[in-house]
């Protein structure tokens, strides 16, 4: 604190000087002006880290003085010096964004040092909590940041390894599966015992099929044909069935087919995400999936019978964070709130 620049504003020269040496014998660097006329050339030539401003000068009133520094959009924190009676005038000014104000009385000498110590210690804690919240500030849009581009990566590999999936072991398989059944026939044809093992081959290799189509299409949900959300999403309500042994119905009482695959995607990764946070945490029974249009607007919905959000345990709420995420992404917005009649609804709008 002791190399802040000071600047005082009193038109009693005498005190002026006094108030001048006692804050330079306290190490500040201070300048002094006897008007408001000086006090505005001296603003013109630097920015003190703290003002001291008597409010009643003769030329320019310290009031108006603060005006022309804030219109010259000077960063002035400043204290009121004020004669007998007028802290109500320091108190109003205060409420204009003086920091305090000292009073003119036979004490003034002696608690100028201190009221200045102390604004200027206020100041530079202000500055660092500004610093902290500006650096937290940051990091967080920074951690946005690297969870969208995460999204994006995962988003195209588990892509990329769905179609692997399906265009190269769906492939071999589906090729030894044939081998399989050719070998069967011939080995039946020569009434050899190891036709039945020939035929439990080909039956694992289809079913090894089937899991490999599954993984494919949970890696890679939403075909590039515009209507594959609604073929994902119906495919997603008779998984979600199978699965959880639940009722699960998807409702699309219109053919909505969203052109843009990317979009198509992460509407139908906060589907996924609604319809597993409504069994696991909600306990649902039943769940629709209702994906509609209104004008230009694409709205998804995810409804159940659950117990709701209040009565659900609370968990780290990552699930929620990611559909945030997802939604932003494509210009979306979602919410979550209970519904009237019982149960959770998760509502998607993109436009």
């Amino acid at each position: 604190m002791s190399q802040a620049r000071l600047l005082v504003v009193d038109d009693d020269r005498g005190l002026l000087r006094l108030a001048e040496k006692l804050l330079k014998r306290a190490g500040y660097e201070v300048s002094a002006s006897a008007s408001g006329a000086e006090a505005l050339a001296e603003l013109d030539r630097e920015t003190p880290q703290l003002m001291l401003v008597d409010l009643d000068l003769p030329d320019i009133p310290g009031r108006e003085i603060i005006r022309r520094a804030k219109e010259r959009g000077l960063p002035l924190p400043f204290i009121v010096i004020t004669g007998h009676g007028d802290e109500r005038t320091a108190v109003e000014m205060m409420k204009q964004g003086a920091i305090d104000y000292i009073i003119k009385d036979g004490n003034f000498l002696q608690f100028l040092p201190g009221v200045v110590e102390r604004t200027l210690l206020q100041l530079d804690n202000q500055r660092k909590l500004a610093a902290a919240e500006e650096a937290l500030k940051k990091e967080t849009e920074l951690n946005a940041s690297l969870l969208e581009q995460l999204l994006r990566i995962s988003e195209r590999e588990q892509r990329r390894i769905g179609d692997d999936l399906h265009d190269g072991l769906g492939q071999v398989l589906a090729g030894i599966e044939m081998m399989s059944q050719a070998l069967e026939l011939r080995l039946e044809k020569n009434k050899a015992k190891e036709a039945s093992s020939a035929g439990e081959i080909a039956r694992l290799v289809r079913e090894a099929i089937s899991q490999t189509k599954d993984l494919s299409r949970g890696l890679s949900p939403v075909s590039l044909e515009s209507e594959g959300l609604m073929a994902a999403l119906q495919a997603m309500a008779a998984s979600a069935e199978h699965r959880f042994r639940i009722r699960c119905e998807f409702i699309c009482p219109k053919p909505i087919l969203v052109a843009d695959n990317a979009v198509a995607t992460h509407l139908f990764r906060i589907a996924q995400e609604g319809v597993s946070n409504a069994v696991k945490h909600g306990k649902a029974k039943c769940v629709w999936i209702t994906l509609e249009r209104q004008g230009a607007t694409t709205i998804l919905k995810v409804r159940d019978n659950g117990i709701g959000l209040a009565a659900a345990p609370k968990t780290g709420g990552m699930g929620m964070h990611i559909m945030q995420y997802r939604a932003r992404m494509i210009g979306a917005t979602v919410t979550v709130e209970n519904q009237a009649d019982g149960g959770t609804m998760v509502r998607c709008v993109h436009n």
